[in-house]
């Protein structure tokens, strides 16, 4: 699939979507209202019939919560503004509430793929103009294969946001956070094409996550 060369979070057209992302900030010591706010996601997103995939952020406490379609459905910017009206009004506290439509580019099972998640990483970012069809070749043919063949890793899968954020999301979901740290993690991270393309990210957010739910456990 062509990755495209820029959102369309303005674009009043239907985005092919296959998933929801639902970020936001819950109010601190707010813990016991995640069961309900998880719940109240996976009955009112629009299609959504997979278990919330959600990640609570180690370092500044946001959550990114996926809604992941069963097949590849058309999607309204609207239906992602009213799932974020939805938590604004039922959970007045919430912080920096957004919904995005997400495009999967790439999904690959990982080394541990039959291992407990337990950590979920993201990389974020916009390409550097004119950089797009570099990238994704990188991204899916070297960066993302190689790194999910790195023992700890669960999967790995990589999105287009159409809405907020930077363009590119890359996830992987782990076994331990030291797997960023292995020797062949960081050996696929160093590969002279990973050197050239590194410098063409802009805008790059890089995450940490602790696993709440996942979408792979059905109910």
């Amino acid at each position: 699939m062509a990755d495209a060369t820029a959102k369309s979070g303005t674009a009043q057209e239907p985005i092919p979507t296959d998933a929801l992302l639902v970020q936001l900030t819950p109010p601190a010591g707010a813990q016991a209202l995640l069961p309900a706010l998880l719940q109240h996601l996976h009955s009112a997103a629009p299609h959504a019939d997979r278990p919330v995939h959600a990640a609570l952020s180690k370092d500044h406490g946001t959550l990114y919560a996926y809604l992941h379609f069963d097949k590849r459905t058309p999607v309204e910017k609207s239906a992602a503004n009213a799932l974020a009206t939805s938590l604004r009004t039922k959970w007045p506290l919430l912080q920096d509430v957004r919904v995005s439509r997400l495009e999967q580019v790439f999904a690959v099972a990982g080394a541990s793929a039959s291992a407990k998640t337990v950590f979920h990483y993201t990389v974020e970012m916009d390409p550097e103009s004119g950089w797009m069809p570099e990238l994704s070749e990188w991204y899916d043919t070297e960066h993302m294969p190689g790194l999910a063949k790195v023992p700890g890793c669960v999967s790995a899968s990589r999105f287009l946001n159409h809405d907020h954020g930077p363009l590119s999301l890359a996830c992987y979901d782990l076994v331990t956070e030291e797997t960023l740290g292995s020797p062949p993690w960081l050996a696929i991270r160093g590969t002279e094409w990973s050197s050239r393309m590194r410098p063409r990210f802009t805008n790059t957010i890089r995450t940490m996550f602790t696993l709440l739910v996942d979408s792979k456990q059905r109910n």
